[in-house]
């Protein structure tokens, strides 16, 4: 028997000098998020920089369908918790509004700023928000870092009030981070300030899901090995406790072009987060 460590956590979670041109992201989401925003304010289907807290950051962006929403879903950026904003992924509403359903892209105070416990409050905060300007049911979306959040929002400990976790009929995590620890191991814990009360408290894989929850992880399969490990990880758990889960991997997909199928209305991701149903992948 052989046994295998990782020697290089920052390595293990190093995406794009790991992928062939990976130096196009995160500016290649630019231009396409940006040309999708202009089409819906167009066509005033867009409300932009909705606030839903007192911190700069707590802004969020709806788009809306043609006619009445048949629910609603929030999409929850990544970035491992220090960068980016809500402003990159813009066109991966594209396929739920073409459903009719209603999205909402939410912004977040970033660490060093707050603690990754903050964060997941104020997008707590974000979903009750969105959730009072559109009826129906919610479905959370996340990737990377957002992944952690959208499964944290559907943990025993969720910061959302009873009424709106009723509204949750499915959740899918993109490449999300569930398990918190092995961050303590890398550079960007200087910013993150993890420690192990956080790392416990914070970890998906380590708290229990709410009652009937039902949950996606879904993960490209040419990812790093340690996001594959993840995405299989929380399935695995929350399968065992209780709740009705499916871990996918899709092939030819890596950490970025992962989440490009929300923007299709006929993709199998898309597909899986509106029906919570497998999906089939050719």
């Amino acid at each position: 028997m052989i046994r295998h460590g990782i020697s290089d956590w920052d390595d293990a979670y190093a995406n794009g000098v790991n992928i062939p041109g990976g130096d196009r992201w995160p500016a290649a989401w630019v231009e396409p998020a940006k040309a999708f925003r202009q089409k819906l304010l167009a066509a005033e289907r867009a409300r932009l920089d909705l606030r839903y807290g007192d911190a700069p950051r707590n802004r969020l962006d709806l788009f809306l369908p043609e006619g009445a929403p048949k629910g609603l879903v929030v999409f929850i950026h990544g970035g491992f918790w220090l960068k980016l904003d809500k402003s990159f992924w813009s066109h991966l509403a594209a396929g739920a509004l073409a459903h009719g359903h209603a999205v909402a892209m939410p912004s977040y105070t970033l660490c060093p700023e707050v603690r990754i416990a903050g964060i997941v409050g104020e997008i707590g905060a974000a979903v009750v928000q969105a959730a009072g300007m559109v009826d129906g049911p919610v479905r959370l979306a996340g990737h990377s870092a957002g992944g952690h959040l959208a499964t944290r929002m559907v943990s025993r400990t969720s910061p959302l009030p009873a009424d709106i976790r009723a509204r949750v009929v499915n959740t899918v995590s993109i490449s999300g981070l569930h398990d918190l620890r092995p961050l303590m191991r890398t550079a960007m814990n200087e910013g993150l300030r993890l420690d192990a009360q956080e790392a416990y408290a914070e970890s998906p894989a380590l708290l229990e899901p709410l009652p009937g929850a039902r949950l996606t992880c879904w993960v490209g399969a040419a990812e790093r090995s340690e996001f594959v490990r993840q995405n299989a990880l929380l399935a695995n758990i929350w399968k065992g406790l209780g709740a009705e889960t499916l871990a996918v991997e899709e092939p030819d997909r890596h950490h970025f072009n992962v989440v490009d199928g929300l923007a299709d209305p006929d993709h199998p991701l898309t597909r899986t987060l509106l029906t919570g149903q497998g999906p089939v992948i050719d």
